[in-house]
């Protein structure tokens, strides 16, 4: 029971922590290079890039190479 309660925290972490990386790297994507800063729609950059974190943890159901299965 103690091994399956390790190996759930150490995949909560995992994919939380690639969900998190995959949301800077969707809202990074997402702004344009000489735009100015009041110009950007930070609700579309922020809608995007969580539907992109949440698609994460949802691939990441599939497996996460960084756990033992």
């Amino acid at each position: 029971m103690n091994q399956i309660k390790n190996n759930t925290t150490e995949w909560v972490k995992a994919a939380a922590i690639r969900a998190l990386k995959t949301f800077a790297q969707t809202a990074l994507s997402l702004l344009t290079v000489g735009q100015a800063f009041h110009e950007v729609s930070w609700l579309n950059v922020v809608s995007v890039a969580g539907v992109a974190a949440v698609i994460s943890v949802l691939t990441s159901i599939a497996g996460l190479p960084e756990v033992e299965d």
